[in-house]
């Protein structure tokens, strides 16, 4: 299926101009609306592309943006001041995308009132209103699956579903710091807040495994590639933590993809997430072999499986509506409620007491990172 892309920019309340990018198809409507939400150290328009182009292939309006410091956004590069900020961006981005805020007319644009103006990107108001009624999807890849995850908690009622890769949803136990360390670095993070003084090893090498997509990424000037600053590694840490402690309160249906060979995220945190949420539509599925970039550091078969499985989860979902969409006053919502589609994860020989996994055999792993 033939598709558009489109770049546009906006201005965070901070002031600070993002950029933002969509691929969205050239058909009279789209299936329905993914929202990107990107790594830590990565982009959208170059690194999601594959991601982009194969949901719009697919029928989906896709749409991402790139946070403050990160690829084309301006920004000190990957200082993460507070976590929060991503995710309010994030949210104020998608949410006026789905033609859910009231908009102020500047120059024949719209935009959202009591902020700056250009704050919000000049979108095609028509476009908005055809997009009021489609089904809203969250796809978050490593620190990407926490701002999903964060923002189904800002607004649970909001969205209809997460695809969650490999997600930094919790502190893996093998390499989680010691409290006395954490300490330390605490006193530290106002007097020193982008030192480049977290010590790390090379995660392009250790996540992507086909050596010709690693060079590629490698090469992409966009993307991060030095060490994490003391500040956003501790924001980074206390997300973990936080979402950890409060997995139960996820409720939005969802499906994590894992690969049982990522030793950058250790699979065992996607588990975690599948066995403590609340919610009731839940799939999980672990590749066997298949490193931290499911999306794009697979050979093409692999990439191929990966997308598949997406796109066939996203599909059978495409008419369910949120809780927030039913109290709306629409009979388009109304409609939508009836057909409602709940599945629950699909059968496989390893069941637990209070679901399934998807996946092959278990190869022991003695070597993890977190997820940066």
């Amino acid at each position: 299926m033939a598709f558009e892309y489109q770049e546009d920019h906006m201005r965070n309340s901070r002031g600070t101009l993002l950029f933002t990018c969509r691929w969205l198809p050239l058909i009279s409507s789209p299936k329905a609306l993914v929202f990107l939400c990107h790594g830590y150290g990565m982009e959208c328009s170059g690194f999601m592309r594959e991601c982009g182009t194969r949901l719009a292939a697919a029928g989906y309006a896709v749409f991402g943006i790139d946070y403050e410091g990160h690829g084309r956004s301006k920004g000190a590069r990957c200082y993460i001041k507070k976590f929060g900020n991503i995710v309010n961006d994030c949210s104020n981005f998608f949410k006026t995308i789905c033609g859910m805020c009231h908009y102020v007319v500047i120059d024949g644009h719209y935009y959202l009132p009591n902020v700056p103006k250009f704050t919000t990107p000049r979108l095609n108001f028509a476009a908005q209103e055809e997009y009021r009624d489609k089904s809203r999807f969250l796809y978050g890849e490593s620190m990407g699956g926490a701002v999903a995850l964060l923002l189904h908690k800002k607004d649970p009622s909001f969205w209809n579903g997460a695809v969650l890769v490999a997600p930094m949803c919790k502190i893996s136990e093998k390499v989680k710091p010691h409290p006395v360390v954490v300490n330390i670095l605490t006193k530290m993070e106002e007097i020193i807040p982008k030192w480049k003084i977290v010590p790390t090893k090379d995660v392009i090498d250790s996540a992507f495994k086909d050596p010709i997509k690693r060079e590629v990424i490698r090469n992409n000037k966009l993307i991060y590639q030095d060490k994490p600053r003391l500040k956003t590694a501790l924001e980074m840490l206390r997300t973990s933590i936080s979402l950890e402690d409060g997995l139960n309160e996820v409720i939005l249906p969802f499906f994590v993809l894992h690969g049982e060979a990522d030793i950058v995220t250790d699979p065992e945190v996607s588990k975690a997430l599948y066995e403590k949420a609340s919610s009731k539509d839940k799939t999980i599925k672990l590749y066997p072999g298949m490193w931290h970039g499911l999306t794009s550091g697979e050979p093409d078969e692999n990439i191929e499986i990966v997308f598949a499985d997406i796109t066939a989860w996203l599909d059978k979902r495409c008419n369910a509506v949120t809780f927030e969409q039913i109290l709306r006053p629409s009979n388009q919502g109304f409609e939508k409620f009836d057909n409602v589609m709940v599945s629950m994860a699909a059968t496989s020989s390893r069941t637990q007491s209070n679901g399934t996994y998807l996946c092959g055999l278990k190869r022991p792993r003695t070597q993890r990172r977190s997820a940066m």
